[in-house]
């Protein structure tokens, strides 16, 4: 994925104008997959491990954003999994819509984790198709002006295969958000 990203980055140039403190696509809940939110894990278990102060800023941000949002949250607050009633999905749409990351560093707009950062992050910038035959996204920060042609010459493929190869080897019991991740509910998630 990151050779993908670099090569559709280098295509781009100054149409793709995503930077650090850039954080427009840093705000508003999403959903993780167990992938995701083993990868979450990884992070903050390294972080602890490397940068203990760094990763007890990002488990209190991760608290803090609970806490805010916890009670609207349509789920199970003390597993942190997301509910999969119809009630809840439609819930979901409207939850926490404008709430920053809590892995956003809010004094520098970097990502914490960006090592280890979820798929919808890792695809997002760049002009990329969701689904066979679907037409080409991108953020409408970038390629402002340009022509079709140019979008699509810098489009960044996506490794759907690997990820859903991987997918299917983690036992899910359901998906989660970010805040969860970084604190450790939903560990169970991606075991």
């Amino acid at each position: 994925m990151n050779t993908e990203l670099a090569a559709a980055t280098q295509r781009a140039g100054e149409w793709l104008v995503c930077k650090v403190g850039c954080t427009q696509c840093c705000h508003g809940a999403f959903v993780l997959s167990p992938l995701d939110t083993a990868r979450l894990h990884v992070g903050m278990e390294t972080l602890r491990a490397t940068e203990p102060e760094l990763a007890a800023d990002l488990a209190h941000r991760a608290d803090m954003w609970i806490v805010e949002h916890g009670p609207e949250f349509p789920g199970n607050l003390e597993t942190g999994l997301l509910g999969d009633t119809a009630e809840e999905r439609e819930r979901f749409e409207n939850f926490a819509n404008a709430a920053a990351c809590p892995a956003l560093d809010p004094a520098t707009g970097r990502c914490d984790v960006y090592a280890w950062r979820p798929m919808t992050c890792r695809l997002f910038g760049p002009p990329v198709r969701m689904g066979d035959g679907a037409a080409l996204a991108h953020c409408e920060l970038n390629f402002v002006g340009a022509s079709e042609e140019t979008v699509a010459a810098c489009e960044m493929p996506l490794a759907y295969d690997l990820e859903t190869e991987l997918l299917t080897e983690i036992p899910s019991k359901g998906e989660t958000v970010v805040a969860f991740a970084l604190v450790g509910l939903g560990e169970d998630l991606s075991t």
